[in-house]
């Protein structure tokens, strides 16, 4: 019972977010309230709230797979890489994946979502917020990599891995938002994380990460 009950929950919560972003994307952010969000899937307001507890939610909870990712692959790198070698190494595997998280997936929906988040100012803050719950989890990961490490340093540079991430997805996207294929585009991609990279192991340059 409790499985079956669990399930339900799962699909209600998938329903009331699909009905939402389905609407943002048709009718703008802003002109959609969350009152026509619940009415679409017959669920009340109250209810509404206790699945996503602000209107934001019902957009970036696609986030939420990726808090901790940082972490985890600082974590899981193999012996003698450094931290920053494996979260671009991490992220140049993206790129070619076509990973939605580093902005170079040209499918339309996708495409369409990433405009949808970029040019809402209150989604692009959430966004944002989103990374900054991972810088916590990335500077213990950095401190354990690096254990003589002064006590701010390892969150000084999560701060700007965060900060760089999020700067070289939105770029990504611009370049697709302006029509150019993500197979056109992603050698520059590439150099530009290379780069963002290289200017991030510069600062950290003789301390271990």
């Amino acid at each position: 019972m409790e499985s079956l009950r669990e399930r339900k929950k799962e699909r209600t919560r998938q329903a009331i977010a699909d009905a939402a972003i389905s609407m943002f994307l048709a009718r703008g952010f802003e002109q959609v309230s969350t009152a026509d969000v619940a009415a679409s899937v017959e669920v009340s307001k109250p209810t509404l709230f206790r699945y996503f507890p602000t209107k934001e939610d019902l957009v970036v909870h696609r986030f939420a797979d990726h808090i901790g990712e940082h972490a985890r692959v600082v974590r899981a790198r193999a012996g003698g890489e450094r931290p920053l070698a494996a979260l671009h190494r991490h992220f140049r595997e993206g790129l070619a994946r076509r990973e939605p998280v580093t902005g170079l997936c040209d499918e339309p929906a996708v495409l369409a979502f990433h405009r949808l988040v970029f040019e809402t100012p209150s989604l692009a803050s959430r966004v944002a917020d989103i990374g900054l719950q991972d810088v916590g989890s990335l500077a213990a990961a950095f401190a354990e990599a690096v254990p003589g490490a002064s006590a701010a340093r390892p969150r000084l540079l999560a701060v700007q891995v965060i900060a760089v991430h999020l700067a070289l997805a939105r770029a990504n996207w611009a370049r697709l938002a302006d029509g150019r294929p993500a197979a056109d585009v992603h050698d520059e991609a590439a150099a530009e994380a290379a780069d963002a990279f290289a200017l991030l192991g510069d600062g950290a340059s003789g301390s271990g990460f």
